[in-house]
């Protein structure tokens, strides 16, 4: 049943509208009003399942950030985050700010310097679903549909799809209904339910990704991540301070015991942290294009700085050797899930600074560089298909397709992670190893990895990771491309 229309509205007190010209201040009081208002709907919630009253409703709103301006400012053309892109009001609604704390606290604060006006903290009116109010409670649970005494939406907000959707990032939002432009890509329900999503796919909380991710389809790539993270943590001067396994296991100690977990996560992952968020995540997301799809729709909202497919590819060559390596600089889409969001007219640019670290990556490594880099190393387009066993069918029409757009290699999961990073504005990069070579009759069966190959799984891990490194050191208005930015942009990255 749905609730009279004169059913109490029950709401807690919370501080009105407020202008901060101070960053820090205003996530401060975001943090406040997000506390309040989840505290109050736990504390309501927690009663009405122990038989309180179940004929008032109980509503609380998520935090929001308003910024008005009324002239064109002169903006540094260099930046392309950081300001709006015309007069008017912009806001956003917020959650979690202790999770996204120094991210709110850049992005405030360029919003305030670049156009000398303050932003408005203060309630939205947008409710906060109490499946997501719950969520940081572990002594509460939402019941199913049916299972409780009374109906949930009777009583309290649930999930609405018309606020959890991608319209601001793929370019088709209108507007909020306040006349207002978003301020950033996503808004607070949307953000809610990929944080809900990520710890049940990774059986890791949100708050342990880093803000470097590396990708990849190959269980091998876990082991020595784990070892490469031990040997950091064994030296104090690494800047790296912990490693988080699947179920939260952390551990500083670098001898400290991981427990094996009985059932694994569907995206196994893995986080080397650093103190300041700039470590580097290991996400295994497994074969196909859906689980990458997946994976990046749910991480694109921590707003990570850079993330890099490190997987194994078909080498399509005949000069292509098993465990060389391939740079991808372009991409030929063939996966088809992002076909709704994404067209595949829409070119997917290769990054100049992240393909620059991937290659002086692989020339640190492996100790070659110049002609002598091209001996493993062959930099070109990938394909990504959507067909694991495209080799079985009629060879003629895929194998004409690779050759006009002189693809190098093939995957499965390749392209759907650039052309999401290309979508959510999220730097991205691809450096695969080959594995097989099907049209050459090197198929992937047991036993065809030489020792040659083996070795370069470490090697080429190795690699992703000094990528990274490298790209860490970087300032983030050289990272974050123009590239990746529209015409209408949110001021947010």
């Amino acid at each position: 049943m749905t609730p009279a229309a004169n059913t109490p509205v029950i709401t807690p007190t919370v501080p009105t509208a407020e202008a901060f010209t101070d960053a820090e201040a205003a996530v401060t009081r975001l943090e406040e009003l997000y506390r309040e208002g989840t505290s109050f709907l736990c504390e309501k919630f927690r009663i009405v399942l122990e038989g309180g009253p179940k004929q008032k409703r109980f509503r609380a709103f998520y935090p929001e950030i308003r910024i008005t301006t009324t002239s064109f400012a002169q903006i540094d053309s260099r930046l392309s985050f950081g300001h709006v892109a015309e007069p008017g009001t912009h806001s956003t609604t917020i959650t979690r700010p202790d999770l996204f704390r120094n991210y709110l606290v850049q992005q405030i604060d360029l919003l305030i310097c670049n156009h000398g006006v303050p932003v408005i903290i203060g309630p939205s009116d947008t409710p906060i679903p109490i499946h997501f109010a719950v969520s940081s409670d572990a002594t509460l649970t939402v019941p199913q549909e049916g299972a409780s005494s009374f109906t949930l939406r009777d009583v309290f907000d649930v999930p609405m799809l018309s606020n959890t959707n991608d319209d601001i990032v793929n370019g088709t939002f209108s507007g909020h209904d306040d006349g207002s432009a978003p301020l950033s890509p996503f808004t607070a329900q949307r953000i809610d339910y990929s944080l809900a999503r990520l710890s049940h796919y990774t059986a890791t909380d949100p708050e342990h990704f880093q803000n470097h991710v590396l990708f990849t389809n190959y269980q091998f790539y876990v082991s020595e991540f784990e070892a490469f993270a031990r040997t950091q943590l064994s030296d104090p001067n690494s800047g790296y301070s912990s490693f988080v396994s699947t179920g939260n296991q952390e551990i500083t100690d670098p001898d400290a015991p991981l427990n094996v977990v009985e059932k694994q996560p569907q995206m196994p992952t893995y986080h080397l942290k650093r103190k300041d968020g700039s470590g580097i995540t290991l996400v295994n997301i497994g074969v196909g294009p859906s689980n990458a799809k997946t994976a990046t729709d749910h991480i694109a909202v921590l707003r990570p700085h850079a993330w890099v497919m490190v997987g194994h590819c078909a080498g399509l060559r005949n000069s292509q050797s098993l465990g060389d390596f391939v740079l991808a600089h372009a991409y030929l889409r063939e996966d088809h899930v992002l076909d709704d969001d994404l067209p595949v007219w829409v070119p997917i640019p290769a990054l100049a600074e992240v393909q620059i670290a991937l290659e002086q990556a692989v020339e640190d490594v492996t100790e070659l560089e110049g002609y002598d880099l091209k001996r493993v190393m062959r930099t070109g387009t990938v394909a990504t298909i959507d067909n694991r066993n495209w080799e079985l069918r009629d060879q003629s029409g895929p194998v004409q397709r690779l050759s006009q757009s002189r693809a190098v290699a093939l995957d499965m999961e390749s392209a759907t992670i650039a052309a999401n990073g290309f979508r959510f504005r999220v730097p991205y990069g691809t450096l695969l190893c080959v594995s097989d070579k099907p049209l050459h009759g090197e198929l992937k069966l047991p036993g065809m990895a030489s020792d040659f190959y083996r070795t370069q799984v470490a090697r080429h891990l190795m690699i992703g990771i000094r990528a990274m490194e490298t790209l860490r050191e970087m300032p983030l208005e050289r990272l974050h491309s123009r590239k990746l930015r529209s015409f209408d942009e949110t001021a947010f990255l």
